[in-house]
């Protein structure tokens, strides 16, 4: 079944730099070789194929192109020495002409094996546990013990609004200014609020 153009992807193209038109053009034909049920969508500001969930992605900047796949399975499968993601965004980090990526054998080797990560259900992004909260600095923790409304409240805390305060109080850089944020975070832990509670309809 032929691929459905769409439409907003076909303008993302035409508007793209001159240099970059044949590369998204020839990457969008190798998607669909390897996976005709894709679809096409605009998310993010940029093309995406879709296939039981985001597939891959591709995109166009002034100077160079990115492309990048959404399961991190893929991570496992791609070929470190080759990949340079941390140059820029996408898997294969900045990208000017398509001797920077692998061959098209191989583009559609990945392009098929990210088909069948989606197809299995398993989760496309890693699961992450949440950080605990730092160390409570020594004069937070002495503010604290000299306020009990406070103190349970910081401990009611989840970890990510007690790191709120702690990451602020230590982000200072005089100490007049650390003293006065300890003063501010106890007045404002001794009314129940979190770091950032005007943001959270508190």
């Amino acid at each position: 079944m032929k691929p459905t153009p769409n439409r907003r992807v076909d303008a993302y193209i035409e508007n793209a730099a001159e240099f970059a038109r044949p590369m998204l053009q020839h990457w969008r034909k190798l998607v669909h070789q390897a996976c005709p049920e894709a679809v096409e969508d605009i998310k993010w500001g940029m093309p995406f194929f879709i296939h039981h969930g985001n597939l891959c992605h591709m995109a166009a900047f002034k100077a160079h192109c990115a492309f990048g796949f959404w399961h991190h399975g893929m991570k496992a499968v791609l070929n470190p020495d080759s990949v340079k993601a941390k140059e820029a965004m996408g898997s294969f980090g900045r990208v000017t002409r398509r001797t920077d990526l692998p061959t098209d054998r191989t583009l559609l080797r990945l392009f098929k094996t990210a088909a069948k990560l989606n197809e299995s259900g398993q989760p496309a992004r890693a699961a992450t546990k949440p950080r605990p909260a730092p160390k409570t600095p020594r004069d937070l923790a002495t503010a604290l013990g000299r306020n009990l409304a406070a103190a349970e409240a910081f401990n009611r805390f989840s970890p990510s609004h007690r790191r709120e305060y702690i990451e602020w109080i230590t982000e200072a850089k005089r100490p007049e200014t650390r003293a006065k944020r300890v003063a501010g975070a106890i007045t404002q832990m001794t009314e129940g609020k979190s770091r950032h509670w005007k943001h959270q309809g508190g």
